[in-house]
This record gives C-alpha cells, sequence and structure tokens, in this order.
C-alpha cells in the first residue's frame, strides 16, 4: 500500500544544464548534470532497491548525469505537492500517489509534463497492460483511465486470498478452486468452530471483501461504469447488491466474526499470522511480512470464481512541468521499467509490471508473481472500491460496519452508499 521515507519534504531541484528546461542529455564543458528524485519508499523496500538499480544502470549509461535520492513522506507529498510544485525548485522526477484527487488533479492543473510523446517513444504504450494504463492517463478535468500520460507505474499491488495450509490438512479440508469450494470450506471450518476469514471492519479490508464479492458477479462493463463513469453504477440491484448481500450471509454463516468491526487491519494480520484464523483475504502489500514471519505453509490463489481482483498500479513516477531535466527523467523512467531493475524488483517481490519471473528463487515469491502476471494478462486489475469519489473510503468502511452488526439491511446501507457516490460523480463531471 503506502510507505513512508524518513525525511521531510525540502523543495531542492536539479541543476539546470545547457539545453534549458527540458534538457535532454548532459551539460557541456565537462560539467556535471544532476536529476533530483524524490520518492517515500523505505530503503528496504523492493521498490528502492529496484530504482536504485536503475540508477546505477542510468549513471553508467549517461556519462555526466548523476541522480540525487532526496527521501520524503507520503503525507507530505499528499498535502504540499501542489504548492511546491508551482515553483521553480523541483524535482526531475517524483514518486506520487495514483488516481482521480492525486496524480490526475495535478495533470489537470498542468504541474506534471504530458509523457504521451515519451510513452510512444519508449513502447510504454504497448509494454503495460490496459489496466496498468488506467492509472497513467488522464483527461482534462483528471479523470483517469483516458487521455494523455501524465505518469508510469513501475510496480503493482493486488488484492489475494491467503490460507493456512497446514490448518486445511489438518482439519482435512482442501483448498478452495471455485466459489462454491471457497464457501463448503468455510462451512466445514464453522462446523469445527473455527472463523474461517481473518477480518477487518474498521479499516480497509472489509470494503475489498464487497467489491471482490461483487466483482465475481461483474464484467469488465461494470468496472468501467463504477470506477471511470462510462456509465452509471447501480446501488440497488446488481453485482453491488450482491456482494452486499453476500456479506451479510457471511455473518449470518459465522464466516465472518461479528465483532470484526472493531478490528484494524493490523489486528487481522497478526491473527491470521498466529494462526488464529485458516484464511486472510488482502492485499500483495502483506506478502513479505507474511513470508517472513508465518510458522506454517503459506497458499495464496487469486479469489476463487472471479474473473477480477481489486488492484492496480503502485504508485506513480512524475516528471514536473517545471523540471529542469524532462528528456533525460523520461529516460530514467524507461530505465526503471528495463530488465535489470524490474527483476531486482521480481525477485524481492515488489510485483514488476515488466519483470521476468523466471529470475524468482523463492517459490512463494513466485507464486505471488506468477498470480499477478496471469492476472494482467487477463486485464483483471479492477482497481479499489473507494477510488471513484473523494471521501468514500470512510462511507465504505461505515457502509461495511452496517452490514456486520445488522444495524442496516444490505439494500439500505447499499442506498446510502450510492447517494454518496452520485454526489461525489456529480462534483466530478460538473454536473
Amino acid at each position: 500500500m503506502i510507505a513512508a521515507g524518513m525525511l521531510a519534504l525540502t523543495a531542492c531541484g536539479g541543476e539546470k544544464d545547457e539545453n534549458g528546461g527540458g534538457g535532454g542529455g548532459a551539460s557541456g564543458g565537462g560539467e556535471e548534470t544532476t536529476l533530483v528524485f524524490w520518492h517515500y519508499e523505505g530503503e528496504d523496500a523492493a521498490m528502492t532497491k529496484s530504482w536504485n538499480a536503475a540508477i546505477e544502470e542510468f549513471e553508467a549509461n549517461n556519462p555526466g548525469v548523476k541522480i540525487k535520492v532526496e527521501g520524503q513522506t507520503f503525507e507530505q507529498l499528499q498535502k504540499n505537492a501542489k504548492i511546491v510544485l508551482t515553483g521553480d525548485d523541483v524535482p526531475d522526477i517524483m514518486e506520487y500517489n495514483k488516481g482521480n484527487g492525486t496524480a490526475g488533479q495535478l495533470a489537470s492543473q498542468g504541474l506534471l509534463v504530458d509523457l504521451s510523446e515519451y510513452a510512444s517513444q519508449y513502447g510504454w504504450d504497448s509494454k503495460l497492460s490496459p489496466s496498468l494504463q488506467t492509472t497513467a492517463r488522464y483527461d482534462e478535468n483528471g479523470l483517469m483511465g483516458s487521455g494523455n500520460w501524465y505518469d508510469v507505474p513501475t510496480y503493482g499491488e493486488y488484492v489475494t486470498l491467503y490460507f493456512n495450509q497446514d490448518m486445511f490438512d489438518e482439519n482435512g479440508i482442501a483448498a478452495p478452486t471455485s466459489f462454491e469450494e471457497l464457501e463448503a470450506a468455510m462451512a466445514a471450518f464453522v462446523a469445527k468452530d473455527i472463523t474461517p476469514l481473518a477480518q477487518s471492519g474498521a479499516e480497509y479490508a472489509l470494503g475489498q471483501l464487497w467489491y471482490e464479492l461483487a466483482l465475481s458477479r461483474a464484467d469488465r462493463s461494470f468496472i468501467d461504469a463504477y470506477q471511470l463513469f462510462q456509465g452509471d453504477a447501480d446501488f440497488s440491484g446488481g453485482p453491488l447488491l450482491e456482494g452486499a448481500e453476500l456479506v451479510a450471509d457471511w455473518v449470518d454463516k459465522g464466516f465472518i466474526a461479528k465483532d470484526c468491526t472493531g478490528l484494524t487491519a493490523e489486528d487481522m494480520g497478526t491473527a491470521f499470522i498466529a494462526g488464529t484464523y485458516p484464511m486472510m483475504y488482502s492485499g500483495s502489500w502483506w506478502f513479505g511480512r507474511l513470508n517472513a514471519e508465518v510458522q506454517f505453509t503459506l497458499g495464496q490463489v487469486p479469489f476463487p470464481g472471479s474473473d477480477f481482483s481489486p488492484g492496480s498500479s503502485g504508485n506513480l513516477l512524475v516528471i514536473p512541468s517545471n523540471a529542469k531535466n524532462a528528456d533525460l527523467a523520461a529516460k530514467f523512467i524507461d530505465t526503471a521499467l528495463g530488465a535489470k531493475a524490474q527483476n531486482v524488483m521480481a525477485e524481492l517481490g515488489g510485483l514488476p509490471v515488466a519483470g521476468d519471473s523466471s529470475v524468482i528463487t523463492d517459490e512463494n515469491t513466485k507464486v505471488l508473481q506468477d498470480n499477478w502476471d496471469t492476472i494482467v494478462a487477463a486485464d483483471g486489475l479492477a482497481y479499489y472500491p473507494d477510488w471513484p469519489v473523494a471521501g468514500f473510503y470512510d462511507q465504505i468502511v461505515a457502509f461495511g460496519q452496517s452490514i456486520v452488526n445488522g444495524s442496516k439491511t444490505p439494500a439500505a446501507a447499499l442506498a446510502e452508499l450510492g447517494d454518496f457516490y452520485n454526489a461525489g460523480k456529480a462534483d466530478l463531471l460538473g454536473g
């Protein structure tokens, strides 16, 4: 999900080269050109190590050019980017968050370089799948999914079903490969007084489960309507209501504990790691910790019975409009999408968007990557349920809690959620 760097936001720019604002190469006269790169990933993150490999390769291939990394924090860039990027002291390359209210907003305000020509020049438009390109392209209103390229992802993330193979074996239950087998397995655990599915109703996990249950009844046109406003999302029936009704049904059947409404994602994850629950449905951002900490055989499969998974590209690399070395910055981004950097990310479980899973030696990491590759190849990324409109995350959390605790029927809770969604959509579209 979101990693944070250690240093505060400090406005610094690269040295202006002789080519001016769109400098395409090292400066003449033996002077060194410095590209400033802001990102907020931790030192041990797969993304950082991949980008460090790209820096090493880029500097070797471009004598006289150095890349200076300045660590930032996610929160400070979210808060201050619009102000900082209006000035002259800006980075040449910057990591930034994806979506309408973040990268889309900066793009619509003219604060990011239009990368469309670079996308064609370097082949990013063919290297990245359509669902990965969605978060890279924004229209004149800053809505993702169409228009020009303003950013490039180098890694991805998705939500998957993790399971404790040892608990399945000890209880004589087969790991599920279909939706029917999933429900049968959960019923078998309940019969043994074991709550099968770890959950967090106080944070994102329950909303992502609801969305996945809706996706299991949906097609791409549903996703385009819900996420991209290419049509109207139905909050009175169809997949969204079916998903909400399934959440309520799973609570009634004991598949989900009613007390999950007060549990955080950390509570959910630590309980799964401890072996309290046989299954956890959550993101690839959990994988590194699970792979390092669990004392059981870790299983992982895309959600059984669904063609789609919540997920998307990871955070994005952008070039501010006032950057002094845009051409070189684009060349570095292409290096970050190259085989060397992408394969470093693959080996570390970082889900590169253009990596080679054959370089992975850890078996669990290879499964994570292979499942990602399969989802991307099938154009199966469906983004996240809270993305369409501002403030939707808190609404979805409250929506899920009301269904689990029984304070509202699925239909009533969904109707309220739809009112908020439609008001936000109208604001975005100016309707």
